[in-house]
C-alpha cells in the first residue's frame, strides 16, 4: 500500500500557498495531527483495505460543540451567530433583549435530524477506525435562517456564510463534470476531515459544488439551499448532484469502495450511474452487493417521487431508460420512485428503529424480506454534557471506560444504590440547568422550577403544539401543583404551510399565557440548531416527545436527552418502543398496532392532549416531591428513572450503530 504523504494533500487543495498553508502544515491539519487525515487516505486510495462511502444529501457535524478546529487567522464574520431572538411570554423581555452567544456558525449543510445522524455516524465510523468516507452536497447558502415575527411566525431568511475561511474545509482542485440535457454541470470537490474522538483517526467527507464560474448562473445556485423544493427541476438536478456527482468524485480522487450506503433515496441517483457506466449492462447483478440502503421515514413527503417527463428534462436518455427500468412502482407508472430504485438495487435495506422496521415491512410488502431493522443513536462524545463526562470519570472505576466504549454506561445501575451517586447525578444535572438559566437569564428562569423542553424539526406529525391543545388544563396544573417553565425551538421547512401554521399556533399561544407569566414561563428559541440542541436536551428536567405513532421512524433527540439523565414523557413510537419498560420516563396517549399505519391528517389532538395533561399531573407532582424549597429527596424514584435514562443511552448510541452496520449491512471483508 503506498503510503499517502502531506505533499499529496497539499497538491490536491485549490490556492493551497494563498489561503491554507499556515492551517494545513506538515504535522497539523487546522491544529489536528494530520497523521490521521494521511493514514485514512492511505486506506481509502488502497486496493486491499475495504471501505464504505456514504451518500447522504445532508451533514450536521456540530463542530461549534466537538472537535472544533483552530484558525491561524480571523474566522470571517459570515461563520459567526453572536446574537438570537426569543418569543416568549413576557414580551418586555423580548424586546429588550436578546441572547448573545460568541459561537461558530455550525457548518450549515443540514436541516435536522437526518443530517445530525449522518453526521455522528461520521465520528463514529472515525471512533471505530471504519476506512469510510461520506459524500454530500456544499450547501452555498445553507438551509435558511429562521426569523419570528409576532403576528407573521416564522419568516424565512438566505443564510450567507463563507466556505472559503471555514476552519478545517479545504477546496480541491478536482472539477467532475455531469452530462445534462441543458449541458455540461462542473461541480468542485470540497473536503472536511471529521475526526475521532481521541484525534487517532479520521474519515473524508466530501461536498460538491456547482457554484463555479464556467458553470450558466442557474447552474450556479443549484448547490445554494437545502431542500429547495419550490421547483421540481431544482429537486431532480440536486438529487443527481448527489447520486451521480458523488460516484464521479470518488473516481476522481481514486478512492476504491467495496460498500456504496445510500443513506435515505435523495441518493438513488447513485444506482442509476453505475448502470449507466457498465459496458455490459449484466454486471449490474454482480455490483447490487455493493450497495446498501437506509430509508428514514414512513411519511408519503418522505420517499421521492418524480414524472418521467420531468426527470427527461434534465437527464440524458440512458438515465431515465435505467430509472423507467428500476424505479416504477407498476409496469404503466408514470413516476420513478426514488425509494423503489434503491429497494430494486440494495443488497439490503435497513429501517431505523425496530417498530420502522414493521411499518416499512408493511408500506413495502414486496421487499420485506431484505427490509431489516438498525436502531438509530448519537455520538455519545458529542451530545454528553462536560457535567456528566465528568461524573462518568469521577465513577469510572464502577462504570468502565465510557469513553473508549459508551456501551459501559450500562454499568451504571451498579451505582443505583449509593446515596452519593444519587446526589451527584440530581446536581450534575442541576448545573446544566443554571447553565440554560444563566443562557437566558434576562427571562429569569429558576432551578428549582419544574421545566420541560420539545426541540425537533416542526412538522404535522410531530405535533409541535400538542401541550397547548388546551391552555387551560397547563395553567390549572401550574395552579395545583407548582409553577412550570417550557421551553422550545425548532425550523419548519420554508415551504411546508402546515409546519409553520403550527409555529403560528404556538406563537399564538404563547401570547395566551402572558398574563400567567408569575405561573408558568414559555420561551421558544430562533435558529435552532446543534448547539441549541445540545444546551436544551442536557438541561430541561423531561423531554416532551410527542410525535403520531406510527409516523416517527426513530427520533434522536430524546436519546440526546437520556445520556444526561433527562427523562422522558413520550409517546409510544419510533425508539422509544424499544425503551418502553425501562423506566425513563412516562408513556402517554395513542399506540399503533396491527398493519394499517392510517393516516398523518388524523393528529388525535383532543385524546392525546388528554392523555398528556393526566400524565404531567404525575410528573410534576414527582418532581416537587423530589426537589422542595432546595432540599432534594435523594431516596425519590426520579433519581431512579434518572440513572435508568443513562443505563439505556448505552444502547442508543452510533458507536454500536456503525458496529451493526459493519456487521449486518456492509460485510467489508479483509
Amino acid at each position: 500500500m503506498s503510503p499517502f504523504t502531506f505533499k499529496n494533500l497539499s497538491d490536491q487543495v485549490e490556492n493551497y500557498d494563498g489561503q491554507y498553508r499556515d492551517d494545513v502544515v506538515d504535522g497539523s491539519y487546522f491544529g489536528f495531527p494530520i497523521e490521521a487525515v494521511l493514514n485514512a487516505e492511505t486506506r481509502l486510495t488502497s486496493s486491499t483495505t475495504p471501505s464504505v462511502a456514504y451518500f447522504s444529501m445532508e451533514y450536521g457535524l456540530a463542530p461549534s460543540i466537538y472537535n472544533t478546529f483552530n484558525l491561524t487567522h480571523p474566522m470571517s464574520e459570515k461563520n459567526q451567530f453572536f446574537k438570537h431572538e426569543v418569543f416568549s411570554n413576557n414580551w418586555m423581555c423580548d424586546y429588550l433583549f436578546k441572547v448573545q452567544i460568541d459561537k461558530m456558525l455550525d457548518i450549515p449543510i443540514y436541516g435536522g435530524g437526518l443530517g445530525v445522524l449522518a453526521g455522528d455516524t461520521i465520528k463514529s465510523a472515525a471512533d471505530l477506525g471504519v476506512s469510510f468516507v461520506g459524500i454530500g452536497i456544499l450547501w452555498n447558502k445553507g438551509y435558511f435562517k429562521q426569523n419570528f415575527w409576532y403576528k407573521h411566525g416564522q419568516v424565512p431568511e438566505e443564510l450567507q456564510w463563507d466556505p472559503w475561511s471555514y476552519p478545517g474545509l479545504v477546496p480541491l482542485k478536482n472539477i467532475v463534470t455531469i452530462d445534462t440535457k441543458e449541458g455540461p454541470l462542473a461541480l468542485r470537490l470540497w473536503k472536511y476531515y471529521v475526526y475521532s474522538h481521541d484525534k487517532k483517526s479520521s474519515c473524508p467527507l466530501i461536498l460538491l459544488d456547482s457554484n463555479l464560474p464556467q458553470n450558466p448562473p442557474h447552474f450556479q445556485k443549484l448547490t445554494d439551499q437545502l431542500y429547495r423544493s419550490d421547483n421540481v427541476w431544482w429537486k431532480i438536478f440536486q438529487r443527481a448532484l448527489l447520486g451521480i456527482g458523488g460516484m464521479r468524485a470518488l473516481q476522481s480522487l481514486g478512492y476504491s469502495i467495496d460498500c456504496y450506503h445510500l443513506n435515505e433515496g435523495h441518493a438513488a441517483c447513485a444506482i442509476l450511474e453505475k448502470y449507466v457506466s457498465l459496458a455490459d449492462k449484466s454486471e449490474m447483478e454482480s455490483f447490487k452487493d455493493k450497495f446498501v440502503f437506509t430509508c428514514h421515514t414512513p411519511v408519503e413527503a418522505g420517499h421521492d417521487r418524480f414524472n418521467i417527463s420531468d426527470m427527461a428534462k434534465v437527464l440524458n436518455h440512458e438515465y431515465i431508460e435505467a430509472a423507467e427500468k428500476f424505479g416504477k412502482a407498476t409496469p404503466d407508472s408514470q413516476q420513478i420512485n426514488f425509494t423503489i430504485i434503491a429497494l430494486n438495487n440494495c443488497r439490503k435495506a435497513n429501517a431505523v428503529a425496530q417498530k420502522h422496521g414493521e411499518v416499512m415491512r408493511y408500506q413495502f410488502p414486496k421487499y420485506a424480506d431484505k427490509i431489516g431493522a438498525i436502531t438509530n443513536g448519537i455520538h455519545s462524545h458529542t451530545w454528553m454534557s462536560e457535567s456528566f463526562a465528568k461524573l462518568f470519570d469521577q465513577y469510572r472505576q464502577e462504570i468502565g471506560d465510557w469513553r473508549q466504549d459508551p456501551e459501559n454506561l450500562v454499568n451504571i445501575t451498579k451505582l443505583k444504590k449509593d446515596e452519593n451517586f444519587r446526589r451527584d447525578i440530581f446536581n450534575a444535572h442541576q448545573v446544566n440547568k443554571k447553565n440554560l438559566i444563566e443562557f437566558v437569564r434576562h427571562w429569569q428562569l429558576r432551578d428549582d422550577v419544574f421545566t420541560l423542553g420539545w426541540a425537533r424539526r416542526i412538522a404535522g406529525y410531530k405535533r409541535p403544539a400538542l401541550i397547548f391543545h388546551n391552555i387551560k388544563e397547563i395553567i390549572n396544573l401550574a395552579h395545583d401543583i407548582g409553577p412550570m417553565q417550557i421551553i422550545l425551538a425548532g425550523k419548519a421547512h420554508p415551504n411546508d404551510d402546515i409546519g409553520a401554521a403550527h409555529i403560528d399556533d404556538i406563537l399564538d399561544h404563547i401570547d395566551e399565557l402572558n398574563e400567567h407569566k408569575h405561573l408558568i414561563k414559555v420561551l421558544i428559541l430562533e435558529n435552532y440548531d446543534t448547539f441549541f440542541g445540545k444546551l436544551l436536551t442536557n438541561s430541561v428536567d423531561v423531554w416532551l416527545n410527542n410525535p403520531l405513532p406510527p409516523f416517527e421512524a426513530s427520533g434522536t433527540s430524546g436519546m440526546k436527552a437520556i445520556i444526561n439523565g433527562v427523562l422522558q414523557v413520550s409517546t409510544l413510537d419510533g425508539w422509544v418502543v424499544e425503551a418502553e419498560n425501562d423506566d425513563i420516563g412516562w408513556i402517554f396517549g395513542y399506540q399503533h398496532s396491527g398493519g394499517d399505519i392510517g393516516t398523518e391528517k388524523d393528529l388525535r389532538l383532543e385524546e392525546d392532549s388528554s392523555a398528556l395533561y393526566h400524565t404531567l399531573k404525575s410528573v410534576m407532582t414527582m418532581y416537587y416531591q423530589t426537589l422542595q424549597a432546595g432540599h432534594l429527596n435523594v431516596n425519590s424514584p426520579w433519581i431512579d428513572k434518572m440513572i435508568h435514562c443513562v443505563e439505556r443511552s448505552a444502547f442508543f448510541n452510533t458507536q454500536r450503530m456503525v458496529k451493526e452496520y459493519r456487521d449486518q449491512m456492509w460485510h467489508l471483508k479483509g
